[in-house]
């Protein structure tokens, strides 16, 4: 880990936080909620010695990057602007895209909007769904699971912020990697996220020092940067409604864990095994389903991955 380094980048009008090692092509790193950069941890040492050169930022509102304080300005075209600006400033064409959960959604829309800067992307838990011309995502999850689903919750502005407080930072951050529940997540306001189940003891693959690590960057900066994303969800349906239709046009290999909520939510098992996803991804060069893994695959099997 003491070989990795960290810098600040300026892009797209805020300072950005990256954390890289070794040289050759480039491997550029999208985290997801609630994670950092330091989530890509195990990939970054490992594919830096095969010859790449790997970058993993702290995503605008995360760790030490800028967190603007306008909940409009963290959608995708923005998350967009930051990633573009930063592989222009280090002087890279092109890159190998890597995304997972919140990281993954962002990767899918660089893929289709900028296919011009990708090589290729191996994408992970979130799977790509064509934009509805009629609803919304958050439209869409309400219909299914109601108010209390947490995308739902997240709408808020500081009210998923208000329930954390109630709450040790460390705890929330077990709470949520380490949850194995493939049920869609619905948190009842009387229960609130304290209500979700604590594990006795934490999994192989995370450490006290982990969560201490992810625990101390969250004390220092809020969640509210990372739930703005989800708060965007329904600017960016209205901002891409001249993108709907659009395939993913660059070669893509799938990866997500048999137990992960993603996978299990209704059709997605069939959509993305019986050809659906094929359809508009037509480079799909593989789909790799983790027996017994959950959500944070990354992480639970990093050699895997």
């Amino acid at each position: 880990m003491e070989k990795i380094e960290h810098t600040t980048v300026a892009t797209n009008g805020i300072n950005m936080h990256i954390a890289s090692i070794g040289t050759g092509p480039a491997i550029l790193f999208l985290h997801g909620f609630p994670e950092l950069w330091y989530s890509w941890r195990h990939q970054l040492l490992s594919l830096s010695s095969l010859g790449y050169r790997c970058i993993a930022p702290d995503l605008r509102g995360y760790g030490d990057t800028d967190a603007p304080k306008n909940s409009r300005e963290y959608t995708v075209f923005h998350i967009l602007g930051d990633l573009v600006g930063l592989i222009d400033s280090l002087g890279i064409d092109k890159v190998f895209l890597v995304g997972h959960d919140w990281g993954a959604m962002v990767a899918w829309y660089f893929c289709m909007l900028r296919p011009d800067r990708i090589k290729a992307l191996v994408n992970m838990s979130v799977v790509f769904q064509p934009r509805n011309p009629h609803k919304s995502v958050v439209q869409i999850s309400r219909d299914l699971f109601g108010d209390d689903y947490y995308i739902c919750r997240f709408q808020e502005p500081g009210q998923a912020e208000e329930d954390f407080a109630q709450m040790d930072t460390a705890r929330i951050i077990r709470k949520f990697l380490t949850s194995r529940n493939p049920k869609p997540p619905c948190i009842p306001k009387e229960v609130g996220f304290r209500g979700l189940p604590d594990s006795p003891n934490l999994p192989s693959w995370l450490s006290e020092n982990d969560i201490n690590y992810y625990a101390g960057k969250f004390n220092q900066t809020g969640f509210t940067g990372g739930l703005n994303y989800y708060r965007c969800l329904d600017l960016n349906w209205e901002l891409t409604a001249a993108f709907t239709g659009l395939q993913i046009e660059v070669p893509v290999k799938f990866i997500v864990g048999e137990l992960d909520i993603t996978y299990n939510m209704p059709g997605a098992q069939d959509y993305i095994t019986k050809g659906g996803l094929k359809k508009h991804v037509p480079f799909l060069q593989e789909v790799v389903i983790m027996e017994g893994a959950a959500h944070f695959i990354n992480q639970e099997k990093p050699e895997e991955v």
